[in-house]
């Protein structure tokens, strides 16, 4: 006997039709990487294969493998991991880039009948590859400038001539931000909201998406942060931020930013004394776990799970809700 309207019928019919992706996103130290692992092994058990997909802005770094936590090749537990360590330190690694070869590795899991898991922290990069991006032609250099050079208050009240709605949505004092639609409006002619509009690139309408998000009770999570900057320290960061010095990068680059080499760098200039680097370590750590932490839990459709938890992931239920997202949450 048939159950339910037509119109739940024809979703769950077109849901099926389409490749499956899953996603495990959280904090830095949330149990990400090992959840990922847990669920391919499930998948293994039911007689299907999965790829453990990085979607980490630090893990794609070969120069990182430390300070980024990359699972070690015992941690992977002969599960394959695509975009770890993928891009060299010298070249930036933009939210369009991921996406690209996120894109890429996730239709040759899907030729190959496996299932893709996207893990990672990095927002930017997960609603690049799902969205798309906004097709923003090239900023006239010498617009740029121009628009840089101004104080924010100049900028921010220019913004509300030329782009009221955006300066409405934006901190008078966020330059970065006021600065980038402002530049966007005058190179262009168009608002930063109208390139937004017309976002192209995503593949969240062509994948049956089961995504789940990691919010652990933060208290145990900024311990797991201090304890892990403490054993990456210990462990061969210094190691990798001596090599990253020595190749004498843009300080600008990503990787020169990454959390923990701005501090252990200074530590090996003799700037700032060893247990005040691992403080500082500690604390952008925790500092960045905040920021992906609030952005995880705001700034993703409500009907995505959220999984709460204080001291451990109960991972079966973790599997659960990634392999059946309609679930009792």
């Amino acid at each position: 006997m048939s159950t339910g309207s037509s119109f739940e019928r024809d979703v769950d019919h077109a849901a099926a039709a389409k490749p499956r992706l899953a996603l495990i996103a959280g904090p830095t130290a949330s149990g990400k990487s090992d959840l990922a692992v847990a669920l391919a092994m499930a998948e293994r058990d039911a007689g299907r294969e999965a790829v453990v997909i990085n979607a980490d802005s630090a893990q794609v770094y070969a120069d990182l493998a430390v300070l980024s936590a990359r699972p070690s090749d015992e941690e992977m537990h002969g599960v394959p991991h695509r975009l770890f360590g993928a891009w060299d330190g010298a070249q930036t690694c933009s939210a369009a880039d991921w996406a690209a070869a996120a894109r890429a590795e996730i239709a040759r899991a899907h030729q190959c009948g496996a299932l893709p898991i996207l893990v990672g922290g990095t927002g930017l990069y997960i609603r690049t590859l799902l969205d798309g991006i906004a097709p923003i032609p090239a900023i006239d250099p010498a617009i740029r400038a121009e628009v840089r050079a101004l104080p924010v208050a100049e900028a921010g009240a220019a913004l509300q001539r030329e782009d009221p709605a955006r300066a409405a949505a934006l901190h008078p004092n966020d330059t970065t931000r006021i600065a980038r639609a402002l530049e966007v409006v005058r190179s262009t002619g168009r608002s930063l909201a109208e390139w937004q509009a017309a976002r192209e690139g995503g593949i969240g309408d062509s994948v049956d998406l089961h995504p789940l998000i990691l919010l652990p009770e933060r208290g145990w999570l900024y311990a797991r942060c201090d304890l892990r900057f403490a054993r990456m320290w210990e462990a061969g960061a210094r190691d990798e931020v001596a090599a990253l010095l020595a190749r004498d990068l843009d300080p600008a680059l990503p990787v020169m930013r990454a959390i923990g080499v701005p501090e252990i760098a200074a530590f090996l200039r003799g700037e700032i004394a060893q247990d005040a680097a691992i403080r500082a370590g500690q604390q952008a750590t925790r500092n960045y776990a905040k920021r992906q932490y609030t952005w995880l839990r705001h700034q993703n459709p409500d009907h995505w799970p959220r999984l709460a938890f204080e001291n451990s992931i109960d991972t079966e239920r973790a599997v659960s809700l990634l392999r059946n997202p309609s679930i009792d949450r």
